[in-house]
C-alpha cells in the first residue's frame, strides 16, 4: 500500500464521506441535503473563527491592514452562509416534516461553534450555557470565548494604543466620527471600521435570512430544541456586534462629523 499522499488522504474524503448518518427510515430523500448543508455551516464557523483570531493577533500588533485584509475574507464567506440557505429551501416543508421528528432534542440553539462566534465577537449572553447540552471540552472553549477579550476590546485597545478616548459608549462614538472626519489622514482605521460594520450587517443579514427559512419551513411549530422557534429567533435579529458603530451613521447623515 503506498503511503504517497493525494488528495484523498490530504483531505480525508473517505472519512468526511462517512460522517452524514440520516436516521429516518426508510431513509428520506432529503434528510441527507438538511445534515451536509449544517455540516458545511459548521466548517464555515470554523474558518471565521480562525479568521477571527488571526484578525485579533493582527490587531494586536497594530497591523491594521493585515487585520483588514482578514474581514474582507469573513465577508465572502459571510455571503455563501446566506447562499446555503437558497439550497436548504429547494427542500418543500412537507419534505421536511417527514423526518424532522428525527431532530429532537437537537437544535442549532446547540452550536457551539456559533456562540463562539457571538461570545467572541462581544454578544456574551452566557445564560445560554445552561441550555447548552454539551461536553465538558465544548463548555471550557466557551467558558474561555466568554472570558477573554472581545473582537471589539481588542479594536478598543488598538484605538487607544492610536492615541483616542474609548472607556464609554459616548467616547468611542466620538472617536468613530472622529475617524471619519479624517478619513485621508486616518486611512488604515477608516476601512478597518468600515469592515467592521459590514462583517456586522452581513452577520445580521444572514440571522434574518435565517429565521425567514425556518418560518418557510416550520411556521409557528416549537422548536426541536424546546425554543418558541421563530419568535425565538426574531427576538436574536437586532443583536449587533459593534453598537457604537452603528450609532455614529445617525451623526454622519446628519452632517455633524466636520
Amino acid at each position: 500500500m503506498s503511503d504517497r499522499q493525494t488528495y484523498g488522504s490530504y483531505l480525508k474524503i473517505d472519512g468526511l464521506l462517512a460522517l452524514q448518518h440520516p436516521l429516518s427510515k426508510p431513509e428520506h430523500h432529503d434528510e441527507l441535503l438538511f445534515i451536509v448543508i449544517h455540516q458545511v455551516y459548521e466548517l464555515w464557523f470554523k474558518q471565521l473563527l480562525h479568521e477571527i483570531d488571526s484578525a485579533i493577533a493582527a490587531l494586536d500588533c497594530n497591523e491594521v491592514p493585515r487585520a483588514s485584509r482578514r474581514f474582507r475574507r469573513m465577508h465572502t464567506i459571510e455571503r455563501v452562509l446566506v447562499e446555503q440557505v437558497d439550497v436548504l429551501e429547494t427542500m418543500p416543508p412537507q419534505e421536511f416534516n417527514q423526518f424532522r421528528d428525527n431532530l429532537n432534542p437537537a437544535s442549532g440553539l446547540q452550536s457551539v461553534q456559533f456562540r463562539e462566534l457571538e461570545f467572541t465577537c462581544g454578544l456574551r449572553n452566557t445564560g445560554i450555557l445552561t441550555r447548552l447540552d454539551i461536553n465538558d471540552a465544548e463548555r471550557a472553549r466557551l467558558e474561555r470565548r466568554a472570558s477573554d477579550p472581545s473582537l471589539y476590546d481588542h479594536v478598543r485597545s488598538l484605538l487607544t494604543r492610536r492615541g483616542y478616548d474609548t472607556q464609554t459608549p459616548a467616547q468611542l462614538i466620538e472617536t468613530y466620527r472622529d475617524i471619519y472626519a479624517h478619513e485621508a489622514t486616518a486611512t488604515d482605521l477608516y476601512t478597518l471600521l468600515e469592515d467592521m460594520i459590514e462583517f456586522d450587517e452581513r452577520f445580521l443579514l444572514w440571522r434574518a435570512r435565517h429565521v425567514r427559512m425556518v418560518e418557510r419551513m416550520i411556521g409557528q411549530m416549537r422548536g426541536t430544541g424546546g425554543t418558541s422557534g421563530v419568535d425565538y429567533l426574531n427576538a436574536t435579529l437586532d443583536q449587533k456586534f459593534f453598537p457604537e458603530l452603528w450609532q455614529v451613521r445617525t451623526l454622519l447623515g446628519k452632517g455633524t462629523y466636520a
